[in-house]
């Protein structure tokens, strides 16, 4: 009655490795990042389909407003499309500068390592995956390409993994100074 479909997630599994992929950081297009370059920190990886686009400059500019709150939190958001660096520094005059690494997975390695690869466009879909300190993936959302993320849940999302890494059980809709279960 029933076909069933294998589908494995990153969830609890170290994230994926990229080194020395292209990225444009501090306005350099020709710049490189490592996910190893920010061991020991909370890591929001942050994919979109393409610059100079509908829906994506609406996220990008969003999680750029919320930059304070990123700091706040000691959280690296970490940006990625399949678009160039060189794109990337262009579609900044359009929806202001980036504070953060953009990778310009060109070569789809990063998002084929972590399964965000619309593979018949060659674009990413909207994903959100958290990476904790050690490298392991605590969270993986995936939206198909018409619809936006909420940053704000986003924030929220990744302060409820920073209480859980600490032992924390947390109820439906946990807010920062909410009580824990624990």
């Amino acid at each position: 009655m029933f076909e069933t479909i294998e589908y494995t997630t990153l969830v609890g599994e170290a994230a994926p490795e990229f080194e020395e992929i292209s990225a444009l950081v501090n306005n350099n297009p020709e710049a490189t990042i490592s996910l190893s370059d920010y061991k020991g920190k909370w890591v929001v990886l942050f994919s979109y389909p393409l610059d100079f686009t509908f829906v994506c400059p609406t996220e990008i500019k969003e999680l750029i407003a919320k930059k304070a709150e990123f700091d706040k939190l000691e959280v690296q958001p970490i940006l990625l499309s399949t678009d160039s660096a060189f794109s990337h520094l262009a579609w900044q005059k359009e929806i202001g500068q980036c504070p953060y690494p953009w990778i310009a997975d060109t070569n789809h390695e990063v998002s084929s390592e972590f399964a965000i690869l619309n593979e018949e466009k060659g674009i990413t879909y909207r994903a959100t995956i958290i990476i904790d300190p050690e490298g392991i993936v605590q969270s993986v959302l995936v939206n198909n390409l018409s619809v936006g993320r909420n940053i704000d849940e986003l924030l929220r999302t990744v302060a409820a993994f920073k209480e859980a890494a600490k032992g924390k059980l947390l109820p439906c809709n946990w807010k920062p100074g909410d009580k824990a279960l624990n």
